[in-house]
């Protein structure tokens, strides 16, 4: 018996049998949703409502985050500076990191627990509590009044709070770099982050946002709309979704980088 379980073509053809049937249903879930963008009426007035939980009430964690690793960044940089080397590439090292990776992909990770935890748990709630499904019987479509209004507001803020992380993280680390070990001097600074950088690191880090707004908000969504068992599924679809979309951030943050820095 426990050759069979523990038979390692079993194990990877279940796996990927599940996998693949998670992909399907999302795939279909994501086709569901888009289908509902005609229902304009019902899902705008919500979107703007979640729109600003997610900007507004995600600003301050964001802005304290980014400003963090911007710090720790120019320190870190000051750290294993030589003098082999001319002053002003610290400022091209803090620009260039916090606008490619440190902003975006923080960013994401921070409200993939704020946010996708709240939409799996919101939805799986309504699950179980046959919330959804009343609102079905009524005539009603769950993803014009559930879905669609927080796939939208996720997808469209975690650009703007990226933009507000970028520019503080950048703050931060000039300051730092300014007073910190190195004490490099602004117009070092400057010259440094202006000599590296490129108007398409920006561009990047915003298709970087748009994907990464669509995984924290669609993810958890399907997993809190297909919750089961009640308040024991609630919490397990909750966890679910923090680490499938934390998962899939990453996933996604190594193929952008692959399809959009490669040519660049």
């Amino acid at each position: 018996m426990s050759t069979v379980v523990l038979d390692p073509r079993r194990l990877i053809g279940r796996f990927g049998l599940t996998a693949a049937g998670h992909v399907g249903r999302v795939s279909l879930f994501a086709l569901e949703t888009v289908r509902a963008a005609k229902e304009w009426r019902t899902w705008l007035p919500v979107a703007f409502v979640q729109a600003r939980h997610v900007g507004y009430g995600s600003l301050f964690i964001v802005l304290l985050t980014a400003a963090f690793a911007g710090a720790v960044t120019a320190l870190q940089a000051g750290y294993q500076f030589t003098a082999n080397l001319p002053v002003y590439i610290v400022g091209g090292l803090v620009v260039q990191t916090v606008i490619l990776e440190l902003g975006p992909v923080l960013t994401a990770l921070l409200l993939a627990g704020r946010i996708g935890a709240r939409y799996a748990a919101e939805l799986g709630t309504m699950r179980v509590t046959e919330q959804i499904d009343a609102l079905e019987s009524l005539g009603r479509s769950p993803m014009s009044h559930l879905i669609l209004p927080r796939v939208v507001a996720g997808t469209l803020m975690l650009p703007v709070l990226i933009i507000f992380a970028d520019t503080v993280g950048v703050f931060a680390g000039w300051w730092f770099t300014k007073t910190g070990v190195l004490q490099i001097s602004t117009a070092d600074f400057i010259f440094g982050a202006q000599y590296f950088f490129r108007p398409w690191d920006v561009w990047y880090s915003l298709i970087k946002a748009v994907f990464f707004g669509m995984a924290i908000s669609l993810v958890p969504c399907y997993v809190g709309f297909t919750t089961r068992q009640g308040a024991e599924g609630v919490g397990r679809a909750t966890t679910t979704a923090v680490v499938s979309a934390s998962v899939l951030i990453l996933f996604l943050d190594a193929a952008l980088a692959k399809i959009l820095l490669s040519g660049a």
